[in-house]
């Protein structure tokens, strides 16, 4: 029997990693060994290159604006920007939260210092603001009601697409229309931080099955996994903000 192999792509891992994003890393990492699925994290950051079928799931977390500068350049310069953007026109999977969010859309135009261009992935623009949006968010999604942590002060609006859910509570992507996060083909954006994945697995599983999918171009069946302190945490932020 042929064994499944995964390698998944943390995007500049060493530079855009806040706020516990590393745990979705972990989670899918977890639910796919703990299916017998083996998998290869692979550090991609400013100054590697980056190739058609290197990777079968990115995953992009969130930075510092300076840091951002950095990277926005890195992406442009050395042409991962436009790889990435050809990997999930076919489809591989991609999340990617809060800085790595903004700067897969159009542009992030900061308080101080340059307008950063995005890659144009997802239709939708950042703009720099003075409120802190922080604490527990709760959206309703295609995967369900989901729950997470944000803590941003940039404020996304979409041009047009779908959002990844509707705010029930928190702010989302600008604290004003009730989106959060958008969804292109098989790749997410949203301000849901590092215990994004392990408070849904069933995110984190449709990811797994995406990037199985497209790899071996067949239907994939996932073994069914014990959820139960997932699911308890997930409710634990339900009660918390008293929204079922």
């Amino acid at each position: 029997m042929t064994i499944m192999k995964l390698i998944i792509g943390y995007l500049y891992g060493d530079l855009m990693n806040i706020y516990g994003d590393t745990g979705n890393i972990i989670a899918l990492k977890k639910r796919a060994e703990w299916r017998g699925i083996g998998v290869k994290v692979k550090n991609i950051s400013a100054g590697d290159k980056l190739k058609k079928g290197d990777v079968d799931i990115f995953f992009f977390g969130g930075g510092q604006d300076q840091i951002q500068e950095l990277v926005a350049k890195d992406m442009g310069e050395s042409g991962k920007g436009k790889v990435i953007k050809k990997e999930i026109a076919r489809g591989v999977p991609l999340l990617a939260i809060c800085g790595g969010y903004q700067l897969l859309g159009d542009f992030y135009n900061l308080h101080k210092g340059p307008k950063l261009p995005g890659i144009g992935l997802f239709p939708a623009y950042t703009l720099a603001s003075r409120d802190r949006m922080i604490g527990n968010i709760v959206i309703e999604s295609m995967f369900g009601r989901l729950a997470g942590f944000e803590n941003h002060s940039g404020k996304t609006y979409l041009r047009k697409g779908l959002p990844l859910g509707m705010v029930i509570k928190g702010f989302g992507n600008n604290g004003k229309d009730q989106t959060e996060g958008c969804i292109y083909k098989n790749a997410i954006g949203c301000y849901m931080h590092g215990s994004l994945l392990p408070k849904n697995p069933k995110l984190a599983d449709w990811l797994l099955k995406k990037a199985l999918e497209v790899k071996y171009g067949k239907k994939v069946d996932l073994k069914p996994l014990n959820d139960t302190l997932e699911l308890q945490a997930r409710r634990q932020v339900f009660k918390k903000l008293k929204c079922g």
